[in-house]
């Protein structure tokens, strides 16, 4: 038994998934593995990066107390996909852990497909954003499960997250996309959830943010409410340009869409850090870059820069691949 998730980056559109806005990230050629043997009564998960052996009984709940802590996530799996059998299984990963490329939805697919490999794509990337929030209690979106259920090789995913419609864009081949390793961070403990909170604050005010304009956003009077909002509608708006203008060849104009967006969640939505706005200007001033951003929740993590082939840069080039699958 064999099971691959990929990665994915974000290319823009961050915390506007869980407003059900649109985004386009892409699955990328990092990936989780998941291979073993296929078992009658029980699932035994090691690790070749974490420390342990995670052992749950075949129909077991949900547990946040199981040990390793790192359990946690093969618990929720196993409690939402009603396993018909069990496995005896090894993760591997090439998927740098807290750098916000999407580690913790890639092992949750990788091992959903062990355990179940009977789902359709959407229904499994609703269910796994359902364990991500059971293992971290972090209310997050279905940007990550939903781009990794059904990314296609060679193409960006925009997603609609309020209708989970999904339109395969393709990744054009005169553009490289660079990711960078800023600073390890973890959802965890972070703000994530008060910008949730507040988003959920600018919504009783002004109604869902998907179908807000910014001068629906004007009438919003506290300050920081409003400037998360304005984030957010902007950002909807910076997604249907930027796969727009990805498509015809503009890629200046796409690469100040990037800056723009860095600059909406440094100064708006305040989930940026200064090493990451440092980072972000700098790379926007080389030769040879069109633009770059801060990607995925925030609080540390990478950023990501769109360039022309061969542009000297440090970090990881990365290119569009397919969606999870058991693959035997």
């Amino acid at each position: 038994m064999k099971s691959i998730s990929p990665g994915r980056v974000n290319l823009i559109g961050d915390h506007t998934d869980y407003t059900g806005g649109l985004v386009f990230p892409m699955a990328i050629d990092r990936w989780t593995v998941c291979e073993g043997d296929i078992t009658d009564d029980a699932i035994t998960m090691t690790s070749d990066d974490l420390d342990g052996t995670v052992q749950i009984p075949l129909g077991s709940p949900f547990s946040s107390q199981i040990q390793p802590s790192w359990g946690r996530y093969i618990s929720a799996v196993a409690s939402l996909v009603s396993p018909a059998r069990g496995v005896s299984a090894n993760l591997s990963t090439t998927i740098p852990v807290g750098a916000g490329l999407s580690s913790s939805a890639a092992l949750e697919l990788a091992v959903a497909y062990a355990l179940n490999d009977t789902m359709q794509p959407t229904e499994l990337a609703l269910l796994m954003q359902q364990a991500e929030q059971l293992a971290t209690g972090v209310p997050t979106g279905i940007m990550d499960q939903l781009c990794i259920a059904t990314a296609r090789e060679g193409m960006g995913t925009l997603i609609d997250c309020e209708s989970f419609a999904v339109t395969h864009i393709p990744i054009p081949t005169d553009v490289e996309f660079v990711v960078q390793f800023i600073a390890h961070r973890t959802l965890e403990g972070s703000e994530y959830a008060d910008r949730v909170r507040e988003c959920a604050d600018a919504e009783a005010v002004i109604g869902p943010l998907r179908h807000a304009t910014l001068n629906d956003v004007s009438r919003i009077e506290n300050e920081t409410i409003a400037r998360r909002a304005h984030h957010v509608v902007s950002e909807n708006l910076r997604v249907l340009e930027f796969t727009q203008v990805l498509s015809t060849g503009d890629y200046s104009t796409a690469g100040k869409l990037m800056r723009d967006s860095h600059e909406s969640l440094s100064a708006n939505f305040a989930v940026s850090t200064p090493q990451m706005d440092v980072v972000v200007r700098t790379l926007c001033e080389t030769p040879g870059v069109y633009g770059s951003r801060m990607t995925g929740g925030g609080f540390g993590g990478c950023v990501v820069t769109m360039c022309t082939p061969g542009t000297e840069l440090d970090g990881w080039r990365v290119r569009p691949v397919g969606a999870a699958e058991r693959i035997s």
